[in-house]
């Protein structure tokens, strides 16, 4: 009885936890559990060589009408054997805070070598790599890739994920063939379904008619 008592509650907490999210808003596993995740701001592989600010579990959110266009994108890459990888999706305003910060202080450069080697820290604003408002902070943006179902790895595209530098901008020319092929199918199966590039990043884009345009959310991810 203890027990059928214990997983009731715990059902009951779980259901309650997941109704928190605002309006809008969905854990994208609940939409397609078949993409896969690696939140990279929630482990120290990142840019700022720690976890950031408002990352408190391992899921992602997002906005409801973007999570079914991700399954559409997820439904046509399955048919070739292959699937999607999200980086990053809703974004905290206090993780940009967090950004922002760590921005300010030159002299901690722990990850410069691996995410932004030929880009002066001073200059991370002014490249635009850095700012105080992020598209992500408003739900419908998402950081992404491909990956090879049966061996779990990415596609190369050319450049790692948050790399700063011309490498990773989509059309950058100085790639293989296999590099561009990958750029560019990811690149085509999310226009195809609704979402803009961004001409900067490789794996950043952002679902047109976005829900909530002029509105930045600071709930935390979990």
């Amino acid at each position: 009885m203890k027990k059928i008592l214990f997983l009731f509650i715990f059902a009951y907490s779980t259901l309650n936890f997941a109704q928190k999210l605002p309006n809008g808003f969905v854990y994208l596993e609940d939409v397609d559990a078949s993409i896969q995740k690696e939140l990279r701001y929630l482990s120290n592989n990142n840019f700022i060589g720690k976890k950031i600010d408002g990352y408190k579990n391992n899921c992602v959110i997002i906005t409801e009408q973007a999570a079914h266009q991700l399954k559409k994108v997820q439904t046509e890459l399955l048919k070739k054997g292959l699937s999607l990888k999200v980086f990053d999706a809703y974004r905290p305003q206090e993780a940009v805070n967090h950004f922002v910060k760590w921005a300010k202080v030159l002299s901690d450069t722990l990850m410069k070598q691996e995410y932004y080697p030929k880009v002066p820290k001073s200059q991370l604003f002014n490249q635009g790599y850095i700012a105080s408002k992020s598209g992500h902070t408003r739900g419908s943006t998402v950081d992404l890739t491909i990956i090879d179902v049966k061996t779990g790895k990415e596609l190369d595209m050319g450049s790692p994920y948050d790399f700063f530098g011309v490498q990773s901008h989509p059309l950058h020319s100085n790639l293989s063939k296999e590099q561009k092929d990958n750029r560019m199918l990811l690149r085509k199966v999310m226009l195809e379904n609704n979402f803009k590039p961004y001409e900067n990043e490789w794996w950043h884009f952002t679902l047109r008619n976005e829900p909530f345009r002029n509105t930045y959310f600071n709930f935390s991810i979990e």
